[in-house]
């Protein structure tokens, strides 16, 4: 009956994990509209970016503080904080008038970006160990779902108003924290909690001292570093790759993403959970990466030999890759502490994620200049360290 119970709790997070993926998917094609109205034309690119980064930036500090707060007061509260600053923020966007107020948006959703970790600490707490690769592939899948979803509403949305979607994303997080609020119980029971609360826990980097100083969790998030990097060089390379390289239109790349959405869709609620009957989240993970290894490396051969099928088969590869290792990966690192931390653990691993969307598409910008196919090239060659770590990683 238990059980039955807490798997219905865990269809009930997958669905507001939609519901946030689909929010958050409204508005990111909107920007540069909205922008419009506050900057020049020429200004429009380098005032996205700051408003990236100034999210990441605030992420980065905020993530592990959330985390440990998770482990101190439960995940329940943590989530409601959170998507509450979500919903201050898009409304925010959508009010505008200034663009420092757009700016003050995106630092109140940034510091307040602790429900992805909490997220994943809800489903660690509900899950036994051998559970969790499927369930993370759920929250996975319930990710991309949204990610299809999103943009397609937001586009129907802005050729009525380029501010209404983000009063519509607004009212979607509200809902989401009403559900949350009425239906969602707590995960993580009072005897499980961490016992102590000061000034400290403020402090980013003490929080990353504490979660390094667990070998085992700081060898999986170092091996962790040269997946995430070596994927987000792809993830903020290929639209202009295509356009470049292939000179594919947007119809075509619109198309692209559409394969992506589908493989990720594919690997992470089908594919991964039946693999996990078979092999366990060590050999799962090590598929997963020679597929991310086969997949930059044909982009980096279609750089030279120019083919759509490379492209088919190198994003296939690249998606199928991840929808098998990400949720493996999370497994691992969710073992590698005990239950009093994982809130700190998924939100330092947040952290860290955001940082690299600051580094990651300065530096692939900067190479990509000099060589469209060398970007590709650095990024297979981090994956295949990723690869090594993993598998010297042994449980």
């Amino acid at each position: 009956m238990r059980n039955k119970q807490n798997k219905k709790y865990l269809w009930f997070i997958v669905g507001i994990t939609i519901l946030n993926a689909i929010g958050m998917t409204i508005v990111l094609p909107l920007f540069p509209f909205l922008l419009e109205k506050y900057v020049s034309k020429n200004q429009i690119a380098t005032t996205m970016s700051a408003l990236v980064a100034v999210f990441a930036i605030c992420q980065f500090f905020a993530s592990p503080v959330f985390g440990a707060l998770s482990d101190r007061f439960g995940r329940k509260p943590i989530l409601l904080i959170s998507l509450l600053g979500s919903a201050v923020g898009y409304l925010l966007l959508g009010i505008g008038g200034a663009l420092w107020v757009l700016f003050l948006g995106r630092i109140i959703d940034g510091l307040t970006a602790g429900n992805i970790s909490a997220l994943f600490a809800y489903i660690t707490d509900r899950t036994e160990p051998d559970e969790r690769g499927k369930w993370f592939g759920y929250l996975g899948g319930a990710i991309g779902i949204g990610f299809m979803i999103g943009p397609v509403i937001g586009g129907i949305l802005g050729t009525i108003s380029i501010t209404l979607p983000f009063y519509v994303t607004a009212a979607i997080t509200s809902v989401s924290i009403i559900c949350i609020f009425l239906f969602v119980p707590e995960s993580l029971s009072v005897e499980k909690r961490s016992k102590e609360i000061s000034l400290k826990s403020l402090n980013t980097f003490l929080h990353f001292k504490e979660i390094f100083s667990v070998k085992q969790a700081k060898d999986l998030i170092i091996m962790g570093g040269f997946f995430y990097i070596g994927l987000g060089i792809w993830q903020f390379n290929a639209s202009i790759f295509l356009k470049d390289v292939f000179m594919w239109g947007p119809s075509f790349i619109g198309g692209v993403f559409v394969l992506v959405g589908i493989c990720d869709i594919l690997s992470r609620v089908i594919i991964l959970p039946q693999m996990l009957k078979r092999w366990n989240e060590q050999k799962v993970g090590i598929i997963g990466l020679l597929g991310l290894v086969l997949g930059l490396g044909l982009l980096f051969v279609s750089a030279f030999i120019s083919s759509a099928l490379f492209i088919i088969a190198a994003v296939a590869c690249i998606v199928l890759g991840e929808g098998l290792f990400d949720p493996s990966y999370n497994v691992r690192l969710s073992k590698s502490v005990d239950e009093s931390k994982q809130g700190l653990l998924q939100g330092t691993n947040q952290s860290l994620q955001a940082l690299y969307h600051v580094i990651v598409p300065i530096g692939a910008a900067f190479i990509y200049s000099y060589s469209h196919g060398a970007v590709f090239g650095i990024a297979t060659l981090l994956m295949i360290v990723g690869l090594l770590l993993f598998i010297k990683l042994q449980e």
